[in-house]
């Protein structure tokens, strides 16, 4: 199976599988009980379409989704969204989606600090091993427009009782100036 799987950046001939990855994160959050901020469909299309999404096919079946999103005028990009379909769990995908999410983020985005939110501990190894390191939430990106995304957490409410200093998930940060040779 895993020899089958396409890792590549989405564009307008992926636009069919919106709904099933909408899906795919809904069923997550449900099963999770824990934050996933929720999407629209035309916001998954407009990311694919900007060539700013990855998507892992195996033989035209659905397997995984990340998206990139810039923030605070491309001073840091967001990796989001990350979802594998539960039959493809359990086989390294999420590494391969998340190593070429952050490639595509640095294509993009060289001079970005990289960030990420997550509740799971699969995804803060994974971020850790492509060199982020956490962080406060003071840390990551001011943009009003970011922050108003996370409305849609079910966690939503611990940033706003605590004025965005705390929540559930951890934030994860790749600085490129930490990283230079």
């Amino acid at each position: 199976m895993e020899d089958n799987i396409e890792v590549l950046v989405a564009g307008e001939e992926h636009i069919g599988y919106v709904e099933t990855i909408l899906e795919t994160i809904e069923k997550a959050a449900k099963v999770r009980g824990t934050g996933i901020a929720k999407r629209t469909p035309e916001y998954v299309r407009q990311k694919m379409l900007e060539q700013k999404a990855i998507i892992a096919l195996c033989n035209g079946i659905f397997a995984g989704f990340c998206y990139i999103e810039s923030w605070s005028n491309k001073q840091f990009v967001a990796n989001s969204g990350l979802i594998v379909s539960p039959e493809f769990r359990g086989h390294g995908l999420a590494k391969k989606i998340k190593r070429k999410a952050f490639e595509l983020s640095r294509e993009r985005f060289p001079e970005a600090k990289l960030f990420g939110l997550t509740t799971g501990a699969a995804v803060m190894k994974i971020n850790s091993e492509l060199g982020y390191r956490p962080v406060t939430f003071a840390d990551l990106t001011d943009d009003e427009a970011f922050w108003k995304g996370c409305q849609s957490c079910v966690n939503y409410d611990i940033l706003q009782r605590t004025g965005r200093r705390m929540c559930l998930c951890t934030g994860m940060l790749y600085d490129p100036k930490e990283h230079k040779e």
